[in-house]
């Protein structure tokens, strides 16, 4: 900035000696002649004075442009070295990276919610207060309503007509007549989504369907949960809804539940039905991978609802709450717990320590 003021300087000055010849002329002046009155060199008459001038202001306004152009070439060669300098990245503080650049990370999901556990901080979030359509996620509900009623685990349960799917007619492989316990219903509920095994547990609670989902609702009342409501205990039913914020509450909630961390989180389980043995997996393959530490999962899918996932993990040293909600892909939640993973890490890796 002092350059240019003195560039500036050296330009008015310049520019105040073209305009002002007479004063800087020493033959206009005449500082060496006698100033006699009446006194005339005799060897220069009005004419020659006049030429010489003319030819001394011609000089010098030639060097006054020559200087001209000079300052202006170092002006511009300063200003692109300062141009070339490097700028300094000044790392952002962790505090703000969730609000800096959550849109940097695509999402194929509708909804998605990243929730700092113990902060409540929301790290990232998209349409994260939407209402919708929630599909099996709904079972991590009737796994607390089960739990909070402390039934009998080990009491057997058979598999009715009543427990089919007669709204979307899905298919089961627990075939009507099938016998489990109810411990064993819970299991394979929460691992592998199972919809009769959902349907038998809130059919068998005291007052069968109807107090079932009415307790339901009353958990979620008391969880805080004002955009939900319950219609069903398998998430069948579209009418089934929530918003990402009141699915993390949930999700928090469940996770106070030790056989709720387990069952959702385990691999594979296998089961007896009528005399078969029915092998069943995981519905989110993050569980089998161990570079993920899940500690609480559960998937959803219907039409309406889209592909949904949530989960209680740890990433990146934080505690936190993922929800995924109305992925169009089949892989896309999966795909898209990835890319949230990768875009925190490399921001708390990008962060400065200390």
């Amino acid at each position: 900035m002092s350059f240019l003021v003195s560039c500036a300087r050296s330009l008015f000055f310049l520019d105040f000696w073209i305009s002002n010849p007479l004063d800087l002329d020493p033959i206009t002046t005449n500082r060496t002649a006698p100033q006699r009155i009446g006194w005339r060199n005799p060897c220069m008459d009005t004419a020659g004075m006049q030429t010489a001038e003319r030819r001394l202001h011609s000089l010098e306004k030639t060097i006054v442009v020559v200087l001209l152009f000079a300052v202006l070439a170092l002006s511009f060669g300063f200003a692109d070295a300062a141009g070339k300098r490097k700028k300094v990245r000044v790392p952002r503080p962790i505090e703000q990276i969730s609000q800096a650049v959550p849109h940097n990370v695509l999402l194929a999901s509708s909804v998605a919610l990243v929730q700092d556990v113990t902060s409540g901080e929301t790290i990232l979030g998209k349409n994260q207060d939407a209402v919708a359509p929630i599909a099996s996620i709904t079972k991590l509900m009737t796994a607390l309503v089960v739990l909070d009623s402390r039934l009998d685990l080990g009491q057997r349960v058979a598999i009715s007509g009543d427990d089919t799917d007669h709204l979307k007619g899905t298919r089961s492989r627990l075939s009507v007549g099938t016998v489990l316990t109810r411990d064993q219903l819970l299991l394979i509920a929460l691992m592998a989504s199972e919809n009769r095994a959902a349907a038998a547990l809130g059919r068998t609670y005291p007052g069968g369907m109807p107090a079932f989902v009415a307790a339901m609702n009353d958990k979620a009342q008391q969880l805080g949960m004002r955009d939900t409501r319950f219609v069903d205990s398998t998430g069948l039913n579209s009418a089934n809804v929530s918003s990402a914020r009141d699915l993390a509450r949930l999700v928090v909630a469940a996770h106070e539940q030790p056989l709720i961390r387990e069952y959702s989180t385990r691999e594979s389980a296998e089961v007896d039905s009528l005399g078969r043995r029915l092998a069943y997996r995981n519905t989110n393959g993050l569980v089998r991978s161990p570079d993920w530490h899940i500690e609480l999962s559960k998937t959803g899918f219907i039409s309406e609802a889209g592909r949904c996932l949530v989960m209680r993990l740890r990433l990146a040293s934080r505690e936190v709450v993922v929800v995924l909600l109305d992925s169009w892909g089949k892989q896309t939640r999966t795909y898209d717990a990835m890319r949230i993973r990768k875009w925190l890490e490399s921001r708390i890796a990008a962060a400065p320590r200390g």
